[in-house]
């Protein structure tokens, strides 16, 4: 059972990716960190086929709106937009179900990460 997640900051968060994604390039390797400063989210992100990756964006209660930008291993550049709900798993760790779509190629899908300690 995952229920919304009360106001938790995200920075300094790391999260994974529970499964390969169909259409996308972050999988069980990709690990994210996450910073948030007064409603601004941005993170990093890299492994599996993920050189390097970057997110900036926006919160809104349980919600994240951003863009993100990435290298992948075969030298491809991609972007696109993402929404995110914040919930809790429960044990405690935050899970992030997100929604998005490329911008640069065709594609969109759906995709849970979920915090690491």
């Amino acid at each position: 059972m995952h229920t919304p997640a009360a106001h938790q900051s995200l920075d300094g968060r790391k999260f994974v990716a529970l499964e390969p994604t169909d259409g996308g390039e972050v999988g069980p390797g990709t690990v994210f960190e996450y910073h948030e400063e007064n409603g601004d989210i941005w993170a990093s992100y890299s492994g599996g086929t993920v050189v390097r990756g970057f997110l900036v964006g926006t919160r809104d209660g349980n919600l994240l709106n951003f863009r993100y930008s990435q290298l992948s291993q075969d030298r491809e550049t991609s972007s696109g937009r993402c929404e995110s709900e914040i919930t809790t798993a429960v044990d405690g760790r935050l899970r992030l179900n997100e929604t998005w779509s490329w911008e640069t190629r065709p594609g969109s899908g759906v995709s849970v990460v979920e915090e690491v300690n």
